[in-house]
């Protein structure tokens, strides 16, 4: 086939009337929404970021005495290793060894405790839009293992992932979870998206699958998000920013199941729900975080840096309900060589692992 011959379907192409017709509409559209200023919305996983990570303490909760100890061997690349005591703590191993190396492109981060449990997690930047994270564990407990595949891709107004937990098909068929999102800006402050969900635990089972619907409004200084499940599931969030220093949170979950008649319009509906309100102050040297929720809960955590490379922790949570109360403290103690300190006081700044 010669150049000639070779061209004629691109030539056809470029000059059919329905395919200039189609491009002039995609530049139009192109045009247009790039007028329109939108940007990226982040994620569905982290919809509700601000409130659930930035000002509630829920995942940062920790009882008994718990000590680490971080010594830093390099900003650039990344790379630091710390050892973590602890002693009457709940979900907390005694002891537990963790090391950290990241660059632009790679973050690896490793974890072994005393019992043998090993975990890690490894991310890779292909693009700046896109990249891949994998987490495994290994531990010696039936159903403990396990393996999470995940394929971010961010783009100017939207971001999509795939997600793939313990993905296999030795049994003959494929098993395992799976999980789509999607997330699009369709305004300056407006994101819509939607998450689908598919888990096979075995082949003796069927396979079953849940469809979400969230939505995110962005205002100057605050955040609203919703989150709907087809199984009846809602998730609500508020977040804003009273002053420089101060964040204020609130989450509704509310759980509709049928009741006795069946279906629902068979029988009345049962309401499960738990309400959440947090406030974070942030000082010059310390940060306070306190929440409190329906099911009686109150809960305090404060961070307080004394010198640079020592902050100290307590965390309290006092359940009026059960009248029972909890408490923990920690000590964290960081180590570098001079020259790493000096560049830390200096504001150098080192690379930005894809964590």
């Amino acid at each position: 086939m010669d150049e000639k011959t070779a061209t004629l379907p691109i030539a056809y192409v470029e000059g059919n009337g329905v395919a200039a017709r189609l491009k002039n509409l995609y530049n139009a559209f192109h045009i247009k929404r790039a007028a329109l200023g939108l940007r990226n919305p982040g994620t569905v996983e982290t919809i509700a970021k601000e409130v659930q990570r930035d000002v509630f303490l829920t995942n940062s909760m920790f009882t008994g005495l718990r000590a680490d100890i971080t010594k830093v061997f390099s900003v650039n690349p990344v790379f630091h290793t710390s050892h973590g005591f602890s002693i009457g703590s709940q979900g907390l191993p005694p002891y537990t060894f963790v090391s950290t190396y990241g660059t632009d492109n790679v973050a690896l981060h490793a974890t072994v405790d005393n019992e043998g449990q090993l975990s890690g997690r490894g991310n890779y930047r292909w693009t700046e839009s896109f990249v891949t994270k994998t987490q495994a564990q290994i531990a010696s407990g039936p159903g403990q293992s396990m393996i999470q595949i995940d394929n971010d891709y961010t783009g100017k107004d939207f971001s999509a992932s795939i997600k793939s937990i313990n993905p296999s098909i030795i049994d003959g068929g494929l098993t395992g979870i799976f999980v789509g999102s999607y997330l699009q800006s369709v305004s300056p402050g407006l994101a819509l998206g939607l998450e689908a969900m598919w888990q096979r635990a075995g082949m003796s089972t069927g396979p079953e699958s849940v469809v979400s619907y969230v939505a995110k409004y962005r205002g100057s200084d605050w955040i609203v998000s919703a989150q709907v499940q087809a199984s009846g599931a809602i998730q609500t969030s508020y977040w804003r920013r009273l002053m420089d220093k101060v964040e204020v949170g609130a989450e509704l979950n509310l759980q509709l199941r049928p009741g006795m008649g069946g279906g629902l319009m068979g029988g009345r509906l049962q309401k499960e729900g738990l309400a959440t309100i947090g406030a974070k102050y942030d000082f010059r040297m310390a940060s306070f975080k306190a929440q409190a929720d329906s099911s009686g809960k109150l809960s305090v955590l404060v961070e307080k840096r004394v010198l640079q490379p020592l902050q100290i922790t307590f965390a309290g949570e006092l359940d009026q309900l059960k009248q029972t109360a909890k408490i923990g403290f920690a000590v964290s103690l960081e180590s570098s060589s001079e020259e790493i300190m000096q560049a830390q006081a200096e504001g150098q700044q080192g690379p930005i692992p894809p964590f």
